[in-house]
Formats: C-alpha cells, sequence, structure tokens
C-alpha cells in the first residue's frame, strides 16, 4: 500500500510511519513515477532532483537507515510501493538480494560503468559510490613510519599506541563493518585478540568521526580510525587543520572500503525507469552522488573530487558484502566480548 503523499503548491511531501523519521520534498503534482526507499542521507534530494531535470523521472523518497528500509520491504512483501532500495553499505544489499527483494538487472550500461568488485555477480545491485575507513594521525605528534605497512589496523595493538588511540563508537555500521570484513580476512579468534589489543592500549571511544577528527586535531588522541571523507570535509573547511591521512595496509590486504549502492525492488511495477535511475546514478550522475561530501565514485571513469583525490592512490580491501552481512552478527558478539562500547 503507498505511503500517504500530499500535494500542495506542487511540491510531493512523503513522510515515513512511526518509527522511521524524516520527510522529503520533491517538486510534483502528480504521483511520482519511483519510490526509493533509501538510508543515504548524504544530499539525496538535491541528487533525486537532478536526475528527474535530466529525464522528466519523478521520484518520493522514503528515509530511515538501512536495516527499517530492509525491515519495511519485507513486512509489505508484494503490496510494497517501493521501486528502489538504496543503502549506506553494501551488507544489506547482500541481504536484500538473498531474500529475494532485488531483482536482476540486465544492463550493460551498469556492467560497464560499475566494476565487478563493487556489484553484485548476478546483477541484483550496484555499488555507486565507495568509503575508505583507514587510520588518521596528528602529525605533530606521530611519524607516519610509526605505522605498521603490512597490517595497520593489527599494529595498533602494539604497547607504542597506549593511551594515544581514540575510535568510534558501535553507533551506525562504520565500526561492525570493519570488524566484520577483519573477521573474514583473519578469522574470529585473531580479531578478537586485536580489538582486545585496541581496548588494552586504553582507547578512548567517541560518538562520531567528527568527534574523532577534532580531538585528533587538538591534541587529545593523536590517531584514530575515520571515514577519509569526514578528513576531506574538515580540509576543505579548514585548511590548517592539523590531521593527516594514512592508507592502512598497503602492503599487505590493503583498506577497508565499503560502498553506498543500490537494487531495484522485485516487486516494483516501474523497473524500466528504475534502472534508468541506477544507470544515471552510476555514470552521469555520479558528480551529484559526490558532491559536497568527497566519497569516491565507483565508476572508475569519474574522477574523484580535488579533496579526496588529494589523499592520493591507494590498495583497498576486497569488498565482500555477503561477509559484511553474515558476519554482522559475529561482530557485534567480538566486540562486545572484548569490552568495546
Amino acid at each position: 500500500m503507498r505511503m500517504p503523499s500530499f500535494a500542495a503548491a506542487g511540491i510531493a511531501v512523503v513522510c515515513l510511519a512511526s518509527g522511521l523519521s524524516g520527510c522529503s520534498v520533491f517538486s510534483s503534482e502528480e504521483p511520482a513515477d519511483l519510490q526509493v526507499y533509501t538510508g543515504r542521507h548524504y544530499g539525496s534530494e538535491q541528487v533525486f532532483e537532478e536526475f528527474t531535470e535530466s529525464t522528466g523521472v519523478t521520484i518520493e523518497m522514503l528515509e530511515g537507515d538501512d536495516a527499517e528500509m530492509l525491515e519495511r520491504l519485507k513486512t509489505e512483501g508484494d503490496d510494497s510501493p517501493a521501486d528502489v532500495y538504496m543503502t549506506v553499505g553494501a551488507g544489506p544489499l547482500w541481504s536484500a538480494a538473498d531474500q529475494g527483494l532485488l531483482a536482476p538487472v540486465a544492463s550493460p550500461t551498469l556492467d560497464k560503468a560499475v566494476p565487478g568488485r563493487y556489484r553484485d555477480s548476478e546483477g541484483r545491485w550496484f555499488g555507486l559510490v565507495r568509503r575508505a575507513r583507514t587510520v588518521v594521525y596528528n602529525p605533530d605528534a606521530v611519524d607516519p613510519s610509526e605505522f605498521d605497512a603490512r597490517d595497520t589496523y593489527a599494529g595498533l595493538t602494539d604497547r607504542k599506541w597506549k593511551g594515544r588511540l581514540c575510535m568510534r563508537d558501535l553507533s551506525g555500521a562504520y565500526t561492525t563493518s570493519l570488524v566484520a570484513s577483519l573477521i573474514d580476512l583473519h578469522g574470529y579468534d585473531r580479531t578478537l585478540a586485536m580489538v582486545q589489543g585496541w581496548m588494552a592500549n586504553d582507547v578512548e571511544i567517541m560518538g562520531n568521526d567528527v568527534l574523532l577528527l577534532e580531538a585528533v586535531d587538538a591534541g587529545t588522541c593523536e590517531v584514530a580510525i575515520t571515514n577519509h571523507y569526514y578528513l576531506a570535509r574538515e580540509k576543505a573547511e579548514h585548511p590548517d587543520f592539523n590531521v593527516e591521512l594514512h592508507w592502512a595496509s598497503q602492503k599487505g590486504a590493503g583498506v577497508h572500503e565499503n560502498v553506498s549502492g543500490a537494487g531495484v525492488v522485485s516487486t516494483s511495477d516501474n523497473k524500466d525507469d528504475a534502472r534508468k535511475l541506477l544507470e544515471w546514478l552510476a555514470t552521469d550522475g555520479q558528480d551529484d552522488m559526490l558532491e559536497g561530501n568527497h566519497e569516491f565514485p565507483a565508476n572508475p571513469e569519474v574522477p574523484a573530487d580535488e579533496e579526496a583525490a588529494a589523499f592520493g592512490d591507494f590498495k583497498p580491501m576486497d569488498v565482500d558484502a555477503r561477509a559484511y552481512a553474515e558476519l554482522n552478527a559475529d561482530a557485534v558478539r567480538l566486540l562486545a566480548e572484548a569490552g568495546y562500547q
């Protein structure tokens, strides 16, 4: 059953039901052509407005977090009005596809624009933009040669880092996705020892990446693990911001990477326009996806913006959406066992 939509002065307003947050507005006097369920909140309204201007296809957007939107799709079943499911991370996309909620899309445009490492092998979802979670440091206190080049994340267990670390809490999926990828790479026991090693170094846990960066800039701590684009934002706004980025594990498995992406909902009655939206987001719309947020494009033909490009090239860890989804519960359990809060 379609969610309520109200037209006033040419604006369609779509609000989420109780328990979910947010309303979104789009210029339209008629019911929208596409319903997008999205956990992504980085300038999505502007991106979809640009798509509508480019194609004439109108969009209504329902916002929640990835898990809320996935649960909504499952609950609505065949009655869901959703045409596209968009997420912040790859794990929920894998889960949606695994549960039959996303339809295979045959698109030479998407196959060309999105490398195989960033999309489902059966065409049920496609990564659109990338983020890297790596080490940042205060250059007045840390020489980057101090970092373990083979396994930088594990290297932070070294006692030389005692009292020098701060890390993100468990809000959001950033920490659990990183730990899930480490479990996939190293196994549960070795990853548990790693996280216990961080804790033994008196790591200070903070509520978000911005607080981490501000703490490193102020010298409250000297090293943190954050998403690259948070630092790019700070550098863009404050050129004298005293924090530098170090690409982790470049002589080993590489930097932990995740993708924000989308898929066509299997029960959609407008799969053609839904496919067109994905194709546009992966090609002409890449700059709009990146604008102001400094993520990396999934499309290798699209350059990163100036702030992200300034960090230089890096070797990424393989994106394993299955592991991010299936090992998420193990990651949560491991973090609790290690006393990480």
